[in-house]
């Protein structure tokens, strides 16, 4: 019988709810007759006893008072008890004065007796849960819940509920004055975002969960701006939006990331609208392993072309997006493609044999200080590599050319953005003349991507700092690699031949910010753990990014959160093709000086951020053999980043 009561819950549960209806019945009897039971009484309680416990026993199966789960009780449980009770009590009754005729039971004891074993019933699961919930002292992460609403109760009800999360709420913060000195779920609200000094100190958590799930990235940014002197880490819920059911649970908790903390919530764009743009038609993706590339070529293998072109010239990052794409993506035919696109050869036997009917133009050099040191260089590729892929694509009957571009082609400050203009340029003059569609997608600083300050800081940190930033009010947009791609394709599907777009990315976010927070996300504290120094701006760089120039206007492109953006004057086709065609011929001298110098007279808008010791003959190398003045400055700050 032992072992039988300890490998059967079922049993366990019948017996104790057998015993419990036993023990009832005889309180209710002790209690009418003050504590000494008649004997004419007693034999009277032990002959109705079995009735009463099989009658009780067999009513309580249709009310599931057997099934459920004693940790977990709640209003429910008790509804149904309630209702098992009266029930079998209504029965007995029946039984006792109308089919067994004991007209001497007492009418009182119907009534004690159930009263008795509601309580009896509903307090040992109480008790119970009571047990399992509330140990003093009992182990666990120390949790401080920094929100009281609707997803932070829910939070602190679901760690009382048990189970192996290991968590252990030691109380709430909210901003709501109104709340402080309250309790929820036994869980007190310590008070407000002020009082944080205080309640860390006297709470002592070992981890804070943001448990705000409407919560703004500038609400977010405040939370741990105030925690930022505390090393704890910070995990948080997932936005309301991410959230399929609109229900909050442990499950969902994750950490904080930066991206979290963008200034604006990503902005969302809805992929089915690309969908005809996309599916069955064979797509090329020049770039296809940098990380704009390889997002894009997912986004669209996602979307069922008949078949993806990945033209990439480094067989490492193409192997790995090839491997990543790999059966991911039934019925779509990937072709992975080592070639340059300054390889005016290898680019039209590409097209002749694979005929895409969209170019998705990825492909360029984009790291702003490498491409001072290296002009020549970003010319070849940014334009060169425009212009070569762009005229195929006339040529091959390309239905649509889309070129991603940057905001740091606006009035440019570095030689990437001015190359990025220049093919911005080549890309509208493509347009006039050409039955392919072509377009301009600009956007920001895309966050995590290659060449992103964002992997730096966090190489920084790993390394144990200092953190290095070039200027305290250095300023940039940021946007996520997912919603960059989503509007390149977006743009695409309008279709606007010689159209610019560009995305509405809300304000700019400081470059110490970024760092300090994503100092504080992985565990240090800003300055005392991981020191932050400033190295002053490099060449090439500004203080803060434009979206559009002084000479364009911008207008509603017909889809919520993307631009139009339209130039007031261009220089003519000739005049574009006869500069281009000088710049090249620079590029492949390799006269660094002379190259500048034509960037500056193809882009009127470009300043060169330095003066540099280069001989402006194109006969010379692009840097001397052994730099000094601003290039060796150039090469030391590159070897100080790498």
């Amino acid at each position: 019988m032992r072992r039988l009561l300890l490998s059967n819950r079922g049993v366990r549960v019948l017996v104790a709810h057998s015993a419990l209806i036993v023990l009832a019945n005889y309180l209710a009897f002790w209690l009418r007759f003050d504590g000494t039971i008649p004997d004419g009484y007693w034999a009277l309680w032990l002959d109705t006893i079995p009735w009463l416990v099989v009658l009780r026993g067999l009513t309580f199966v249709p009310f599931h008072i057997y099934e459920g789960v004693w940790r977990y009780v709640g209003i429910r449980d008790l509804r149904a008890i309630l209702g098992g009770v009266f029930s079998s009590t209504v029965v007995f009754y029946v039984l006792i004065h109308g089919l067994l005729g004991l007209s001497n039971y007492p009418r009182s004891v119907f009534l004690v007796d159930s009263v008795f074993l509601v309580f009896l019933v509903g307090g040992i699961r109480v008790g119970w849960r009571f047990y399992r919930e509330y140990q003093p002292g009992g182990k666990g992460t120390r949790v401080l819940i920094f929100g009281a609403g609707d997803a932070g109760q829910a939070i602190a009800r679901e760690i009382h509920a048990g189970g192996q999360h290991g968590y252990l709420p030691v109380g709430f913060v909210d901003d709501d004055r109104a709340k402080a000195g309250q309790r929820i779920h036994g869980v007190p609200v310590l008070g407000t975002r002020n009082d944080l000094p205080r309640i860390i100190a006297e709470a002592r958590p070992s981890e804070v969960l943001v448990a705000i799930p409407r919560a703004t990235p500038g609400v977010l940014r405040a939370v741990v701006k105030a925690l930022e002197p505390y090393k704890l880490p910070i995990k948080a819920l997932p936005h309301l939006r991410d959230i399929l059911d609109g229900r909050v649970t442990l499950n969902d908790v994750r950490r904080l990331e930066v991206a979290d903390l963008l200034g604006r919530a990503p902005v969302g764009l809805d992929p089915q609208n690309v969908s005809h743009l996309v599916e069955g038609k064979r797509v090329l993706v020049t770039g296809a392993g940098g990380s704009i590339g390889s997002e894009l070529s997912r986004q669209v293998a996602a979307l069922r072309p008949s078949s993806l072109v990945l033209l990439e010239r480094y067989e490492n990052a193409l192997w790995a997006l090839e491997r990543s794409l790999a059966g991911a993506q039934a019925g779509v035919d990937v072709y992975p493609i080592i070639g340059d696109v300054t390889d005016e050869g290898r680019i039209d036997e590409v097209l002749r044999e694979r005929r895409p009917q969209v170019i998705l133009h990825a492909a360029a050099h984009k790291h702003v200080p490498l491409m001072e040191l290296n002009p020549c260089e970003a010319i070849k590729n940014n334009v060169k590599g425009t212009r070569i892929v762009g005229e195929a694509a006339v040529r091959h009957g390309v239905d649509r050319f889309v070129l991603i571009s940057t905001d740091k082609a606006v009035n440019p400050s570095s030689v990437m953005g001015a190359t990025k203009c220049v093919a911005e340029l080549l890309t509208m003059r493509l347009a006039e003349r050409a039955s392919t569609c072509f377009m301009v997608v600009r956007f920001g600083n895309v966050m995590g991507s290659n060449g992103s300050v964002i992997p730096l800081f966090l190489e920084q940190i790993k390394n144990g700092g200092p953190v290095t930033i070039t200027h305290p009010d250095m300023r940039r947009y940021f946007m996520l690699i997912p919603e960059a791609v989503q509007l390149v394709l977006q743009a695409a599907a309008l279709g606007d031949n010689g159209a610019a777009y560009v995305l509405d990315m809300g304000d700019e976010i400081r470059v110490l910010d970024i760092a300090r927070n994503l100092i504080r996300l992985s565990g240090f504290i800003p300055e005392r753990e991981i020191p932050i120094t400033f190295i002053g701006p490099r060449p090439g760089e500004k203080l803060s990014e434009e979206l559009v120039a002084s000479g364009e206007t911008v207008e509603p492109s017909g889809i919520q959160g993307i631009r139009r953006v339209r130039a007031s004057a261009n220089p003519t086709c000739a005049t574009l093709e006869q500069d281009v065609a000088e710049l090249e011929r620079l590029a492949e001298l390799g006269g660094a000086g002379s190259v500048i110098q034509q960037l500056c007279a193809l882009v009127p808008t470009f300043r060169p951020s330095v003066e540099r010791d280069l001989d402006m003959a194109p006969s010379q190398p692009a840097l001397p053999a052994s730099p000094t003045g601003a290039a060796a400055t150039l090469i030391g700050e590159i070897r100080g980043f790498a």
